[in-house]
């Protein structure tokens, strides 16, 4: 791996947390064990610190047993332990009515917003009713919505999907678009927190102000639990669905909280099977872990982290970065990625530059990431951190990179 090469006019960077980032890497056991690698691909599936696997490891050898289907001590106690990270998931979702708030446990964002679409959204809408989808977003946030409105045309009944406008220099929501679409057939906008292209915080709380107090919201947030804080409190949706393995637990875990105060209540559909216990008992040990670390310093250090790679990107002549150009800088005032940044190279197709990149230790993603039918159509590198990447490697990605010009 080349030596670090700090890129031109390098960002200010939060030193104070140098011990903190430090001593919390070394619980991801993946990374010690692979010193010549860098993993830069969170935002597909994030590392699991010791604290999760010896959680996961001490429940299959000591109180393994199906929930909800059983009286002796292990089915009890795997019984509680799924109704109590449901009480887990709203506290750290600062939730304000628990109350009335309900947590239903999926394999992850995509089959939690397909139960949100399926089980609640078309049983709600009728004849001339309209949906607003984020067609930019990932798809797992636009297929459940028209698959929703599909079913609802083949008994007979059409729904109007329409596109969530767009600022094309950003990819940012137009708010002002958005608040002129919304007429009184429309019942339900679909959006995202953080985008998994662009790194943008999507600024939620304008969408309400857009909607108005009376439509439902559902929030995509696998990219931001886990990764920022999440306030239910804050922001004004209605459910907020999330992946287990993007926030450090394991794949096959998720949730939707469900705020039940707008429209028909929620609840999923079919017989209750089997819950996964074991990721419900990663996703229990990973919110507990996270929340001793702090999210907010996690954002603090990620964003950083990726205002370091834009600012360094900016002087490479031979790269586009995606989504705002405005905020590369580090004394732009325009609001800086979350962790996330994904480019292009002019020259070498995003496919080809991930190899070369591996072949200097670095994990990248090069796809099209899944993004819906008006995203981006041609390849790019995403380059995705968390709290255990740090401002060296950033450096010495910029070093290879700046070589390939």
């Amino acid at each position: 791996m080349p030596s670090a090469v700090p890129p031109t006019n390098a960002p200010d960077f939060p030193e104070e947390l140098r011990d903190w980032q430090r001593a919390l890497r070394e619980q991801f056991p993946i990374l010690t064990g692979h010193p010549g690698l860098v993993y830069l691909d969170s935002a597909a599936t994030a590392q699991k610190p010791q604290a999760v696997l010896d959680a996961v490891h001490k429940y299959l050898t000591t109180a393994n047993a199906n929930a909800g289907r059983g009286t002796y001590p292990w089915a009890n106690a795997s019984t509680t332990l799924v109704e109590r990270t449901k009480e887990q998931v709203k506290t750290y979702l600062d939730d304000p009515a628990p109350d009335r708030s309900t947590v239903h446990f999926t394999s992850g964002t995509t089959e939690g917003l397909r139960t949100v679409a399926r089980d609640w959204l078309a049983g709600a809408l009728r004849e001339g009713d309209e949906i607003i989808v984020p067609f930019a977003d990932h798809q797992a946030n636009v297929a459940p919505w028209t698959e929703a409105a599909d079913l609802l045309l083949s008994r007979g009944v059409r729904v109007a999907v329409r596109g969530m406008p767009y600022q094309s220099s950003s990819g940012d929501y137009d708010m002002r678009a958005l608040a002129s679409m919304v007429g009184p057939q429309t019942r339900f906008v679909a959006a995202t927190h953080v985008h998994h292209v662009y790194g943008a915080d999507m600024n939620v709380p304008r969408i309400r102000e857009a909607v108005g107090p009376d439509i439902p919201i559902c929030l995509d947030a696998a990219q931001s639990v886990g990764h920022l804080p999440v306030s239910v409190r804050d922001i004004d949706v209605d459910f907020v669905v999330f992946s287990g393995h993007k926030a450090m637990a394991l794949p096959g875990s998720g949730a939707v909280w469900a705020r039940q105060s707008r429209g028909a209540r929620f609840t999923p559909g079919g017989w209750s099977g089997t819950p996964n216990t074991t990721g419900i008992v990663s996703l229990s040990a990973a919110l507990d872990w996270l929340g001793e670390a702090g999210t907010d310093r996690i954002e603090r250090w990620t964003t950083a982290l990726a205002l370091r790679l834009t600012d360094g990107l900016r002087h490479l002549p031979a790269y586009q970065v995606l989504g705002c150009q405005t905020s590369l800088a580090r004394e732009s005032q325009v609001q800086h990625r979350c962790g996330i940044v994904t480019f292009r190279h002019h020259t070498i197709g995003a496919a080809d530059l991930g190899f070369v990149l591996f072949s200097h230790g670095f994990m990248v993603r090069t796809d099209g990431h899944c993004q819906g039918e008006a995203g981006e159509r041609t390849s790019s590198v995403r380059v995705s951190t968390h709290l255990y990447n740090t401002p060296e490697e950033i450096d010495q990605l910029l070093g290879v990179l700046g070589s390939l010009e």
